[in-house]
């Protein structure tokens, strides 16, 4: 009698715990059981780095934030607390975090910067880079490399690349004047739909490029489905969502030096029979030396 009345004992009071538990239990998710965060506070700070022109790092409060995400003005993007932003030239810019807290809540703050003159030495190379008007239209060439099946359109604003035809593709080209052993970047802000069977590439090369040939000279960054990137809809910052390895370091790098001073080519070439309808927008190109 003793055995089955301690049993007995045990799984009353077994039934009376849990019966508590779930009694105090919000009936919702978002009534403060501690799965997810009410308030994320997305709060931070712009500081410009001492000794270096133009240059701010921002830094998120990291209370009950598991992860960050920043919009610099070139697409929302995955980063980290502390980040370090370069605005070489002059003008107002606004800076968006995103703090994710427990449970995926969000909170966002926007902060606005402005940056009085434009770095001396950093300023970019490229010319009609935003694609505005007839200006910046005419300081492009029409690379074609194929006679049909890729087409580039200018548009009020940026350029887009259109391909239906396998294998086929074309590319835009300007000339820029370097110096030998400085270090430059190159990127843009660049946009599509999911593509398949699809490359976008840039290249800095001495080479000129010949209309029937493809140009392959120096390549510095791109985007290639066999590689595992164009192949979902993207926009931002094409050294933050690219994949396509740097041919002078073998690594994904939008970096580039020079063997010696004079001109070099920065082409910009892509195609492929399954681009998504949209094409592959783009726009703000920029190179820059540091």
């Amino acid at each position: 009698m003793s055995f089955k009345y301690n049993h007995i004992k045990k799984f009353g009071t077994m039934a009376i715990a849990i019966g508590l538990f779930f009694g105090c239990q919000p009936d919702e998710i978002d009534e403060g059981n501690g799965l997810t965060d009410p308030n994320v506070d997305a709060s931070f700070t712009i500081s410009p780095i001492e000794g270096k022109t133009n240059r701010y790092l921002l830094e998120a409060q990291t209370q009950n934030v598991i992860s960050s995400q920043w919009d610099f003005g070139d697409g929302v993007f995955k980063g980290k607390m502390t980040e370090e932003v370069f605005y070489p030239d002059a003008g107002t810019y606004n800076i968006t975090h995103i703090a994710v807290g427990r449970g995926g809540a969000k909170g966002s703050l926007t902060k606005e910067l402005v940056v009085e003159t434009s770095d001396p030495v950093a300023g970019n190379l490229v010319q009609g880079g935003k694609f505005a008007n007839e200006d910046d239209y005419a300081k492009w060439t029409i690379l074609k490399i194929n006679p049909s099946g890729s087409e580039w359109v200018f548009n009020e604003g940026s350029a887009t690349l259109y391909s239906t035809e396998s294998s086929s593709q074309q590319g835009i080209y300007q000339t820029i004047e370097v110096k030998k052993d400085k270090v430059y970047t190159i990127d843009m802000k660049v946009s599509g739909g999911a593509n398949q069977d699809t490359w976008f590439e840039i290249y800095a090369g001495t080479t000129v490029p010949q209309e029937g040939s493809d140009y392959t000279d120096t390549r510095i960054m791109g985007l290639n489905t066999w590689d595992g990137c164009g192949n979902e809809a993207f926009s931002g910052k094409l050294s933050q969502i690219g994949c396509v390895k740097n041919s002078q370091t073998e690594t994904v790098s939008n970096e580039v030096t020079f063997e010696q001073d004079g001109t070099i080519y920065l082409v910009i070439r892509g195609g492929g029979a399954s681009v998504a309808p949209e094409g592959i927008t783009i726009t703000d190109v920029e190179m820059r030396g540091s």
